[in-house]
């Protein structure tokens, strides 16, 4: 079980595990037959009839088949607890925030432990948006105070408690939240009078990526479809393209030049800006590969032709790309697996959020060639599976599988 292999590592010393010595230890297990450490997420038998056979091929960063989730884990047993579980409440401020280096930790209950969801953003007006479980909750970063949530698929009296989100997006006027399900449906919610104005049944199966380009909103699915919608139309679709890997991550770059999107294979694509007509012979104009799923990306916004990546358990390196020529300006290695990544402009800073073996915030200063490393932000005690920065860029937020939320000064 992956919670063995973790306890396991937890016993080595914790200022001095390495991710070669973490990975090594677990293919000796894998060598006797033993089990071996996985990316846990939710249960198999709960998402089977949603994830199709390319998310059935992905190793270490796709959930487990017959498994307990580390989210149930999680929640009966949180890190740092001693095995006395705590009622979180969202947002709520916890009182042991001064342990770490965070100005704030606030509570993050029923956060999903998956790798391929996108769960957090922070509108233009520094509104938090962070799904947990089947609701997207709000919180004003400015006042520090919750607005209340969303329920895009609310559910029965007594009825089961369905993960139905899988990946949420703001409009670039902060006035639309569009948020995709894992059953394919693209939702857009007015927040100010928090009802939903139109749901979209754009795909046949779990949403993995959204991205605004003004009025225009992509979506991707783990099918590996793309389409293009524009909302103000009766009959919404206005382009497609179909690529054959699932994407699990998708972004237009900051002019709208072109559209970025990450597969679960380790492909990089890359799309020029004509959407118009369903065409599935359309190909991307540049294509390249790394040794992971490509979930954490990002294009530089005062270098638009610039787009980050980074690499999961397997790969571990932080990567810039030149989509121009199609080439790796430079890499670095992390020594850990990268589950989040986010440009703060206003400070030219680059942001990562980490998995094993230190689940920790880092911050580079980017300079073309040049990367390198400036802040460690260290207060997670599992991995920090999405990152936010306010439109000042001045504050980091991080919600982890540890369900916790916390806030960054920058």
């Amino acid at each position: 079980m992956w919670t063995v292999a973790f306890v396991a590592a937890e016993q080595l010393d914790a200022h001095e595990v390495t991710y070669k010595r973490f990975r090594s230890w677990i293919l000796q297990r894998s060598s006797t037959g033993r089990p071996t450490a996985s990316t846990p997420a939710a249960p198999w038998r709960q998402q089977s009839f949603e994830f199709d056979a390319v998310c059935q091929r992905l190793e270490l960063d796709s959930p487990p088949r017959n498994r307990e989730s580390a989210e149930s884990v999680l929640w009966r047993n949180p890190p740092g607890s001693d095995g006395r579980r705590r009622d979180l409440q969202p947002f709520g401020v916890l009182n042991d925030a001064s342990g770490g280096q965070s100005v704030m930790q606030l509570g993050a209950p029923s956060l999903q432990n998956d790798y391929y969801t996108d769960l957090l953003d922070c509108s233009c007006d520094g509104l938090v948006a962070l799904a947990l479980g089947s609701s997207v909750h709000l919180w004003n970063s400015e006042t520090c105070t919750l607005m209340g949530h969303l329920d895009p698929s609310p559910q029965p009296p007594g009825g089961t408690h369905r993960r139905s989100i899988s990946c949420l997006r703001w409009s670039g006027d902060g006035r639309t939240l569009c948020i995709g399900t894992r059953r394919g449906e693209t939702q857009l919610w007015d927040v100010e009078q928090k009802q939903s104005v139109r749901r979209l049944p754009s795909h046949l199966a779990v949403v993995g990526g959204l991205s605004w380009k003004q009025q225009l909103l992509s979506s991707g699915s783990v099918l590996g479809h793309i389409h293009h919608l524009d909302p103000r139309a009766s009959w919404p679709l206005v382009g497609a393209a179909v690529q054959k890997e699932g994407i699990c991550s998708l972004q237009w770059s900051p002019g709208g030049d072109w559209l970025a999107s990450g597969s679960t294979e380790g492909l990089l694509h890359i799309w020029d800006s004509d959407v118009a007509g369903v065409e599935r012979s359309r190909q991307p104009i540049m294509t390249v590969k790394q040794p992971s799923a490509v979930k954490a990306m990002g294009w530089c916004p005062w270098q638009r032709q610039v787009i980050a990546t980074g690499g999961g358990w397997k790969d571990g390196q932080l990567r810039i790309w030149d989509t121009q020529s199609g080439s790796c300006v430079t890499s670095v290695s992390t020594n850990s697996q990268i589950c989040s990544l986010r440009w703060a402009e206003k400070k030219r800073y680059l942001i990562t959020g980490h998995g094993l073996p230190h689940h920790h915030v880092a911050c580079w200063t980017w300079k073309f060639p040049s990367l390198g490393p400036v802040h460690q932000l260290k207060g997670h005690s599992h991995r920090v599976l999405h990152l936010a920065v306010n439109p000042d860029n001045t504050r980091i937020f991080s919600a982890g599988a540890d369900q916790r939320f916390h806030v960054w000064d920058l």
